[in-house]
């Protein structure tokens, strides 16, 4: 894999699973607290793990494919 799209594919998981991370901690505190405070934090930390697991895998899949 080039790493251009390693790069690409690592940016669109993260930005997907940070997204994610961030309206379901907002809608967590919306119906379990009443406030509307996303964490931020725990959003970021699972988009990095997630980027790299996901970029990983596709990685592998594709030297798989090139076999």
């Amino acid at each position: 894999m080039k790493v251009g799209k390693i790069i690409t594919e690592f940016m669109i998981a993260f930005i997907l699973v940070f997204v994610v991370s961030a309206v379901v901690s907002l809608l967590w505190n919306i119906l379990a607290h009443g406030s509307t405070v996303i964490d931020w934090g725990s959003s970021l930390r699972s988009a990095i793990v997630f980027g790299f697991v996901a970029t990983w895998i596709i990685a592998r899949a594709s030297k798989k494919g090139d076999e």
